[in-house]
């Protein structure tokens, strides 16, 4: 009796499959080309030209992940914003050193490969990326039974940013006396969600169920896609207002993000009844019996991305950027964030 010749596909890959999806994308990444991509979707890598204006261009990377929001959205069966989350914790980062995002590339992995889910991920991508005027050039779809469980996928984003080197803001500028401005988020975002879902499992919550003081489901609000800052920025930017330093508040809420940014000798404190914290934390922090501290450390409590400039030119941000709240100032210390 012959033995069975064993296949790719007979371990749980599909390359035919893949290769269908690749071409199936390739359209949605060619809409986000610019002019300096120099190559195809398909090819090992990918070629771009940098853009003759940057006398000292400056390459900023970063590389981030949606994380465990991935499994709220498996339950949602809702995939539409994970690629907005992906490209938005990538280039906002960039954006906090004065980089315009460039160019982009992706990484999903997965168990094996839903076209439709797959699809509507990249979708997402491409249109987050043309948002942040950065193009998709490339990326990984990554079949691997056996390491991922049925139905699992993870997805990843890696950022090239350019930036001129007179031109990085790094926040060694600034100073006591200084002012802090902040814009709103959309939501939690991209972090935090490992206690989002210990709330939701402790309290017995309903991700259908549109509780009181929300307008949608607990699931549409905690889903919502992450704030993409990059137009609101780069716009500030081409007015030449000098921002002296930026944080985009991510793990770690206000005072873990902002302290990055900061002069040994300085400290910045906020006032927290500067804004109005959205009904979304306050929620979970009643549901989940949570102190106010653990909500800052771990939430952006409602604000999503952090600027420091001096009190000149907080006028020219507030009429620029009507939504910008003065939320803080500089003051003399030690690189500490006071939330009070």
């Amino acid at each position: 009796m012959s033995e069975k010749s064993l296949s790719y596909s007979d371990a749980g890959v599909d390359i035919k499959k893949g290769d269908g999806f690749v071409n199936n994308i390739k359209p949605l990444a060619k809409e986000t080309f610019h002019q300096y991509v120099q190559n195809s979707i398909g090819g090992f890598a990918s070629v771009a030209s940098i853009p003759s204006e940057y006398k000292e261009p400056m390459i900023v990377t970063g590389t981030d992940g949606v994380g465990t929001k991935l499994l709220l959205a498996k339950q949602m069966n809702d995939y539409r914003y994970l690629g907005q989350d992906l490209v938005a914790m990538c280039v906002n980062d960039l954006l906090t050193l004065g980089a315009r995002p460039f160019l982009f590339l992706d990484y999903y992995a997965c168990e094996s490969i839903n076209p439709d889910q797959a699809t509507e991920l990249i979708k997402s991508i491409a249109s987050a990326c043309k948002l942040s005027g950065c193009a998709l050039v490339g990326g990984e779809t990554a079949e691997m039974p056996g390491l991922y469980a049925k139905n699992d996928f993870d997805l990843s984003g890696f950022c090239v940013g350019l930036v001129e080197k007179s031109k990085i803001i790094d926040g060694q500028n600034i100073e006591e006396g200084d002012v802090i401005l902040a814009l709103p988020s959309s939501g939690v975002h991209s972090n935090g969600f490992s206690l989002v879902r210990k709330v939701i499992e402790h309290a017995q919550l309903d991700l259908n169920e549109t509780y009181p003081g929300f307008d949608v489901t607990l699931g549409q609000s905690l889903l919502e896609g992450t704030r993409i800052y990059v137009p609101t920025i780069v716009s500030l930017l081409e007015q030449n207002v000098q921002i002296k330093g930026m944080a985009h508040i991510t793990g770690g809420g206000i005072a873990g993000n902002l302290s990055r940014v900061l002069p040994k000798n300085c400290d910045a404190i906020i006032q927290k009844d500067a804004w109005q914290v959205p009904r979304l934390f306050s929620f979970l922090q009643e549901k989940g019996n949570i102190h106010e501290d653990e909500m800052f450390k771990t939430f952006n409590m409602g604000l999503g991305y952090v600027l420091v400039c001096s009190a000149e030119e907080k006028d020219k941000i507030v009429h620029s950027c009507p939504d910008a709240l003065l939320v803080g100032s500089i003051q003399e210390g030690h690189q500490e964030v006071n939330v009070v």
